[in-house]
């Protein structure tokens, strides 16, 4: 069964009223839920901890800078896109954060077609991360229902032994191994051996 996730939060963070504004209106009128923000402080104060969503981020403004917003974000943990806005000059400063984790630039004044496609594009990045951290956990709460026999069992069936193997190497009997196998496939929501193998993969 699917989970519907609520459409991403854009942030607009720029402190030209016209700009910002004019921004809010394109994106709402694409569907997106937006916030704007005439500063870095005022949008920092307002952020949530579990906030998840796409910045658009204005480099030069009063107070606190783009950069600087970046910065606090990644001091944060955040996993907020960033989406900076720049001028010319401020090009090498915005390459320089794509390159510490920022999501991309777009050179002042932009295209929409332009904006939305990369907003498209890091909405979709975070939401293939948020499909990747379910995965995880879910893999993690089937691992949790087994026992520490069963776990024992497992890494010997994934070390490619045979269930007389298993038996000797734990002391047990070949039908208890069966007994756990069966019991470890169930849990885990796999038919083989390989099929183990590759869910546990993705965990390293």
């Amino acid at each position: 069964m699917t989970t519907s996730h609520r459409p991403d939060t854009v942030y607009v963070v720029d402190d030209d009223a016209a700009v910002r504004d004019a921004l809010a209106l394109l994106l709402q009128a694409h569907g997106h839920p937006v916030r704007a923000f005439a500063s870095g402080e005022a949008f920092l104060a307002a952020l949530e901890a579990q906030s998840s969503g796409c910045v658009i981020l204005d480099v030069r403004m009063d107070g606190l800078s783009g950069l600087d917003v970046f910065d606090r974000l990644c001091q944060r943990g955040s996993e907020l896109s960033v989406l900076f806005l720049s001028g010319h000059g401020d090009i090498p400063m915005a390459v320089q954060a794509v390159k510490q984790g920022a999501f991309d630039f777009l050179e002042k004044p932009c295209r929409e077609e332009e904006l939305l496609h990369k907003l498209d594009q890091a909405l979709a990045q975070i939401a293939q991360r948020r499909q990747v951290r379910q995965g995880t956990a879910a893999l993690q709460a089937r691992l949790a229902r087994l026992s520490p026999r069963e776990r024992e069992v497992m890494q010997q069936v994934l070390a490619g032994k045979l269930n007389k193997q298993i038996a000797d190497e734990l002391q047990i009997t070949v039908r208890t191994v069966e007994v756990h196998r069966a019991n470890v496939f169930t849990k885990m929501e796999v038919r083989s051996a390989v099929e183990l193998a590759q869910l546990l993969a993705g965990l390293g």
